[in-house]
């Protein structure tokens, strides 16, 4: 089957013509880029977020076991005793680290909330959390090593943790275990 071109009458090109006549031609040459849309910033799910993490994290929660000494050590209720001795022995693979030296208590509570949360999203399932000996507070006593251990306890995702093997840290630094993301 064959084209065509039809023509155009002379009747037409006379209609046209007077159709456009006071039309005048742009003068431009650039085309817009196409532009991609930036995705929404959640808000309200940041501060959602922002008000649990300091509900869950509050410095008047008691622990049931809290540790007196210069080592940190929390098994979770139903975790085997068996994870926390593998964890102590630095059988597991490091797969984040945290340092929170320098920071003072909002600082770290919200950069431990972050790391532990970004810990979930990237299904990484041990980290180790450098909180310090506290030489350099003010009373030369380790603040955040105690904020952190009582943190740690309110959350859901900490099956346990224990100070560092000397070569990574210990008492300055843990060992945490996170739960497997489903």
């Amino acid at each position: 089957m064959s084209h065509k071109k039809k023509s155009v009458s002379i009747h037409d090109r006379e209609l046209f013509r007077e159709a456009v006549k006071d039309v005048l031609p742009l003068n431009q040459d650039k085309i817009k880029p196409f532009q991609r849309r930036l995705a929404p910033i959640p808000q309200q799910r940041r501060q959602d977020e922002a008000r649990v993490l300091q509900d869950m994290m509050s410095d008047t929660f008691e622990a049931v076991e809290l540790e007196t000494g210069e080592e940190l050590l929390y098994l979770r209720s139903g975790v085997q005793k068996r994870l926390l001795r593998q964890l102590r022995q630095g059988k597991f693979s490091i797969g984040a680290e945290l340092d929170l030296h320098g920071m003072n208590v909002p600082m770290a509570r919200q950069a431990l909330a972050g790391f532990l949360r970004e810990c979930e999203e990237n299904n990484i399932r041990s980290i180790r959390i450098i909180h310090g000996k506290g030489r350099g507070s003010y009373h030369k006593e380790p603040i955040l090593k105690g904020k952190v251990n009582i943190w740690l306890q309110q959350r859901d995702e900490v099956l346990a943790f224990c100070s560092a093997r000397p070569t990574d840290g210990g008492t300055g630094a843990i060992y945490v275990l996170l739960k497997r993301r489903r």
